[in-house]
């Protein structure tokens, strides 16, 4: 397991390119027969890519947790972006088609990640906070998250935003996840940007060509920089920053969010004209 520290915003306005993907850029989430974690300081959240190819993959909680096992004293959610496969928690079996999303509470002890074909693997992308009390599991479809469409073709960001795990979903703690679908024509998420100091939130780019980016904006509103994603990549965002992206195409992106609360309409939003 990697671990990140917290990163300062008076500091990381003077960060090179370099450091600044070496502090909140995740790359390789994704390499057969491994399970991938990033533990970051920032709310404690953990962020992993596990992809099962030949063989069951578990998740164990290692030294950097002091735990007996990963949910001991955390939730959990994922959401497959790969081919067919299988969730099994304590000894139960949940199937995982792709796009399908599932909530894992606190208490569970065994849990491990299979591929239905080798020649097409399973992708999980998890994201896991603390908890403070066990909440059911819930397998989440695509077919019956959340829809919520938002922007304009005018705007370029006409997409629909998929609430897996949220307060009108599923009970959770304090963990929320969803994913967003741009719509063909339109490359900008989420602008005009916003903060929410009492939560953290990380960005999963996915479904981008070999050849196309996107360039997510981060920083305070007054101290913007970027950091240039590709497919299958992930950008921790302290509270402090923004978080916004603009593609070479269309693409799609799993949100995770974890902090003090799950109050979708406190956040602090910026008007584009001030952004710097």
């Amino acid at each position: 397991m990697e671990v990140r520290q917290p990163a300062n915003a008076k500091d990381a306005k003077h960060y090179t390119t370099e450091r600044l993907r070496e502090e909140f850029h995740i790359s390789n989430l994704f390499t057969n027969d491994n399970v991938k974690m990033v533990y970051s300081h920032i709310d404690r959240i953990i962020t992993a890519g596990v992809m099962p190819v030949t063989k069951p993959l578990a998740l164990e909680a290692g030294k950097e947790l002091a735990a007996e096992y990963f949910l001991q004293r955390r939730e959990m959610g994922c959401i497959n972006v790969g081919g067919k496969g299988t969730v099994t928690v304590d000894g139960v079996v949940y199937e995982m088609n792709p796009r399908d999303g599932m909530y894992i509470g606190m208490g569970n002890k065994e849990i491990t990640f299979e591929s239905a074909d080798p020649a097409d693997p399973a992708k999980f992308y998890v994201s896991s906070c603390p908890a403070h009390a066990s909440y059911p599991i819930v397998k989440i479809d695509i077919s019956k998250a959340k829809k919520v469409p938002c922007g304009s073709a005018e705007e370029c960001n006409k997409r629909v935003i998929n609430q897996y795990i949220h307060p009108e979903v599923i009970k959770s703690c304090q963990l929320t996840m969803g994913l967003t679908q741009l719509e063909p024509g339109s490359n900008w998420n989420t602008m005009p940007c916003h903060t929410h100091d009492r939560r953290m939130e990380v960005y999963f780019y996915l479904d981008m060509g070999e050849n196309d980016v996107v360039f997510h904006m981060m920083g305070e509103p007054t101290e913007t920089r970027h950091i240039i994603m590709h497919n299958e990549e992930a950008v921790i965002s302290p509270s402090w920053s923004i978080h916004s992206g603009v593609g070479t195409r269309a693409y799609s992106f799993i949100w995770s969010m974890c902090g003090e609360n799950q109050e979708f309409t406190d956040m602090d939003h910026i008007a584009t004209k001030d952004l710097l």
